[in-house]
């Protein structure tokens, strides 16, 4: 039993005048002489009697209706809270595209929000956490306003970090009683991942949301695979969860064109790549779509555009290469080579790589049309020479990296170790090579730089070292790369690598980029100080983050956009580039915490099955049985029992 007024029981102190009443509020018997003594002491024994039993119930009455008066006032009550505390109810509603599949009643997130709203409490208050809004206090009506208009989000869900914001929630008021629910298909994205929240100090109560297939089929990627003069290759990797499939039909669109369908069958829980062939063009709006209907559909088109290729600007300053030709070609390069002594400085605004190939030094005027190159977001190769002026070098080196140049090996190391994670390398190897034929250098220089080694040597020290600074790339060979001091320039691996160092000075359009994640784009394009880029389409329109340099604009995106499908990038009302936007591929997978597992994990955790049954039990919890009237009840009965006790109980 719970009080709402328990202040009420300071007066318990009345209950002292009853019984000061009774103690001096007493009948006074007179003795009279009567002849027949014998008789008269039995009825004056009888009536003494009589009357103590008579004043003993009055007090009794008395007390009772005092007592029953003040348990009246302070209202007493049963209930798992306390009276006047508000109930808030914290909701982690998860709306996610793994929610939009179809159970036995129908969309699984429809079916959650409308048993909220039939059984969540009117009295309660609510705050709606969902993966992409936070209504925070709102009542009953406003929650059943907000739930009927939820759509799906591309946004992705991830549990420890809603823990962490309903969380934040808890305890902002005082008197307020707090719930903290879980409503999701709890997806787990990646299947070796066991995590275990062991930060959780409130109590949760899970409810676990999702239909109980277990097939899907999904594009999940699609890459070049080949690029000619007269076609491109286009290779769709489709991935299969479940049961096989056989004879799903596959198409390509450009844009809304059909170019090519045809069918194919997919083992059990296997992925297989699809290729299909499309004319060389100066812009292709590819979608790929699947017609199956399985567990998710938003899974079954894909998005990707192939604008024209732009070619990176290079410039090679120094000794006259005749293997950098070879390499930079003309297909997707603008390749120049330069001299020291003729080197066109006008022109190094507009490259995107420059070369330093094998300079005695570097001279001061170079040095700070290299370094504004740089700040601009221009990349730098630096090849050293034989004999280089150390000083010049680490002069130059000073303003980019806090490393220098400390001294010259002449002694001869194999070049042995490949960082096969770096963004170089990535897509040229299939897998690790173990019978690479290593490379060796004669003489090379030591140097304290900071960066990420790309290749190394056999004493692990690096001989292509991408070097860290805050401006743009900049990447050093720390020893000369010709025939006299390294037979590197025979070895296969040096075309992949300048290749990619200049391909990566310009970042191409990509074929699609992924919803809700950090995207960089840069745009072979000089604009004015006061221009900015868009980013829309037919049904939205936003401006990205962008950096403005001397040749190119670079444009990042995160949050936005949020729908699947094919964006312009347009300057003013020109139209520059169309990129694709695809839903991440980790929403199609199939695999998803257990509960049971977290449940005996985390104490705090509570495990319901059903949305109408954690309401049930929440509202049973809150709900007051008021006593007052109880009470009241016995304080009047009291009252009319002394008064029968008055006059009808004879001494």
């Amino acid at each position: 039993m719970q009080f709402k007024h328990p202040e009420v029981f300071y007066f318990l102190f009345v209950l002292v005048i009853p019984i000061i009443v009774h103690l001096f509020h007493l009948q006074k018997f007179q003795k009279i002489a009567f002849t027949n003594v014998a008789f008269l002491k039995k009825i004056s024994l009888e009536t003494r009697k009589s009357s103590k039993l008579k004043k003993w119930l009055i007090l009794t009455s008395r007390l009772l209706t005092f007592l029953a008066i003040l348990f009246t006032f302070s209202q007493p009550y049963f209930s798992d809270k306390k009276a006047g505390n508000k109930n808030h109810n914290i909701i982690y509603l998860d709306n996610s595209l793994s929610l939009n599949t179809n159970g036995n009643n129908g969309n699984e997130l429809k079916i959650v929000t409308q048993k909220i709203i039939e059984h969540a409490s009117a009295s309660d208050d609510f705050s709606l956490i969902t993966n992409d809004s936070f209504h925070s206090d709102i009542s009953k009506d406003e929650l059943d306003n907000y739930l009927k208009k939820i759509e799906f989000t591309s946004t992705r869900s991830d549990l420890a970090q809603k823990i962490i914001e309903v969380e934040t929630k808890n305890k902002v008021k005082t008197n307020t009683s707090y719930k903290n629910i879980l409503i999701s298909d709890f997806q787990n994205y990646n299947k070796n991942n066991i995590e275990k929240f062991t930060n959780v100090n409130n109590t949760f109560s899970l409810v676990k949301s999702n239909s109980n297939q277990k097939n899907n089929i999904s594009i999940d990627s699609i890459y070049i695979s080949s690029n000619t003069a007269q076609e491109i290759l286009i290779s769709v990797s489709i991935q299969n969860q479940g049961e096989e499939k056989n004879n799903v039909p596959i198409a390509l669109y450009n844009n809304s064109q059909l170019i090519n369908k045809r069918s194919f069958s997919i083992e059990k829980n296997k992925t297989k790549n699809i290729e299909f062939s499309i004319p060389k063009t100066t812009k292709f709006l590819g979608k790929i779509e699947i017609t199956f209907n399985d567990i998710f559909l938003f899974d079954n088109i894909f998005y990707f555009s192939i604008n024209s290729r732009k070619k990176t600007k290079v410039l090679s300053i120094g000794k006259i290469s005749k293997s950098f030709p070879r390499i930079f070609t003309n297909e997707d390069f603008n390749f120049e080579n330069s001299t020291l002594q003729n080197v066109n400085y006008n022109s190094i605004p507009e490259k995107q790589l420059i070369i330093l190939n094998e300079l005695e030094t570097i001279p001061n005027v170079l040095q700070n049309t290299l370094l504004q190159f740089a700040k601009n977001g221009g990349h730098l190769l630096i090849i050293p020479n034989q004999k280089i002026e150390i000083a010049s070098y680490n002069l130059f080196f000073s303003k980019i990296n806090k490393g220098s140049i400390t001294g010259i090996r002449k002694d001869s190391l194999k070049i042995t170790d490949i960082n096969y994670q770096h963004q170089l390398f990535t897509d040229v190897f299939s897998k690790r090579v173990d019978n690479f034929q290593y490379p060796s250098v004669t003489k090379s220089y030591q140097t304290t730089f900071r960066g990420d080694k790309v290749i190394s040597y056999e004493n692990k020290s690096a001989f292509l070292q991408e070097i860290a600074n805050p401006f743009s790339k900049v990447y050093w060979f720390s020893s000369p790369i010709d025939i006299t001091s390294t037979n590197f320039s025979n070895s296969p691996l040096i075309v992949p690598t300048l290749y990619n160092i200049g391909q990566q000075s310009l970042k191409i359009t990509r074929p699609y980029y992924t919803l809700q994640e950090n995207n960089s784009i840069e745009i072979d394009k000089k604009i004015g100080k006061d221009e900015i880029l868009t980013i829309s389409n037919e049904e939205d329109s936003f401006i990205p983050i962008q950096q403005s340099y001397t040749n190119k604009v670079k444009l990042t995106t995160n949050s936005q956009p949020k729908t699947a499908g094919f964006y312009e990038i347009t300057l003013k009302k020109d139209t520059i580039e169309t990129v694709a936007y695809n839903i991440s591929s980790k929403e199609s997978i199939l695999s998803f915490y257990d509960l049971q597992a977290l449940e005996k994990s985390n104490k705090n955790f509570e495990i319901y099955d059903s949305v109408e049954g954690l309401f049930s039990e929440i509202n049973q919890k809150n709900k007051v049985q008021w006593l007052w009237k109880l009470f009241l009840t016995i304080a009047i009965v009291s009252l009319l029992l002394e008064i029968l006790i008055l006059k009808f109980f004879r001494t």
